[in-house]
């Protein structure tokens, strides 16, 4: 069914991969931003903030998808990041969506963060959707308040909400971390990470915005919390293999104990680095799946294949 949508967000790495799938569904799509997208079909340029008036944008709007956000920052160099954090995560969408909701709208999605549940997960047990919050960082906070923000709208509106909570999100194009192992993987220098046993959750770029999809008209969405994943856990020893076969190469990871990682990381200060390599982070996407009846379309080594082909292309990791 043709939706008529309001994507926030399509410049950005998820949501220019969400503009492009709903124009190949057919749907008329608006988009709210300080640049316009070539595939959009209006463009109405504004800022996110708790001040700005969306109404012109929200006239006849059937969906909105939020995915515009202030991206989470590593080594946040702010003094106050939270207040940032908040005004447009927090404020600027609690503005939206109550705008959206006297507007009409009929169903607004809400790409937040599994760091609305923490940074780590317990070994041998994954986040859920029904967790507590527990977010441990500014941005993390900003999501959480957002989400409460918006619950506490659907009980006072017509309008539903749909709340999806991703993990790290990879595909062509990705940057940070996830770019920079890509680029170790393809050179394939011996790394002393062939014996981390951990477990991780990641999202495919291209699985997360088949869920988003699949939110927009899903009658069993409405007013439900997601967690995505590839449904298929790895540990980051396992995550560079892949990488490196990928990149057509033989992995060389030397089995250097996770104890002795963590004793040099202590010692040049990057002690937070190795955390997040040796680090539990899984989710529990068992409740997604069987609400919506919805799988990942594609597997994390395809995933993976997928980065590295565009990178062949001269369009990918950075």
């Amino acid at each position: 069914m043709t939706r008529n949508i309001l994507l926030t967000g399509a410049s950005g790495f998820v949501g220019k991969q969400v503009l492009s799938v709903l124009k190949q569904h057919n749907h008329s799509v608006s988009v709210l931003g300080r640049s316009k997208p070539v595939q959009a079909d209006k463009f109405f340029q504004a800022n996110l903030n708790s001040r700005t008036d969306y109404s012109k944008s929200l006239e006849s709007i059937e969906v909105l998808i939020h995915v515009a956000a202030r991206a989470h920052v590593m080594n946040e160099q702010l003094d106050d990041p939270l207040t940032e954090y908040r005004e447009v995560n927090n404020y600027a969408t609690l503005n939206l969506a109550r705008q959206a909701a006297v507007a009409g709208v009929k169903r607004f999605i809400f790409i937040s963060s599994i760091k609305v549940n923490g940074e780590d997960s317990d070994s041998g047990r994954a986040f859920t959707y029904r967790d507590k919050h527990a977010p441990q960082d500014a941005y993390g906070v900003s999501k959480a308040e957002a989400e409460q923000a918006l619950w506490q709208l659907a009980t006072e509106t017509a309008m539903e909400v749909v709340v999806i909570r991703p993990p790290l999100v990879y595909g062509p194009g990705v940057k940070a971390n996830f770019a920079s192992m890509l680029n170790v993987a393809q050179k394939n220098l011996p790394l002393p990470l062939g014996a981390i046993y951990n477990r991780r959750s990641l999202v495919a770029l291209d699985n997360l915005v088949d869920l988003i999809v699949t939110c927009i008209d899903h009658p069993n969405a409405a007013n439900q919390t997601f967690l995505v994943s590839d449904d298929q856990d790895v540990s980051t020893t396992e995550l560079l293999q892949m990488m490196t076969r990928a990149a057509g190469k033989t992995p060389r990871l030397l089995p250097v104990p996770v104890s002795w990682l963590k004793l040099v990381g202590r010692l040049t200060g990057r002690s937070a680095v190795i955390d997040r390599l040796c680090g539990n982070l899984q989710l529990d996407i068992s409740h997604t799946k069987d609400t919506l009846g919805w799988k990942p379309p594609i597997t994390l080594e395809e995933g993976i294949a997928r980065c590295f082909a565009a990178k062949g292309r001269g369009f990918g990791v950075e």
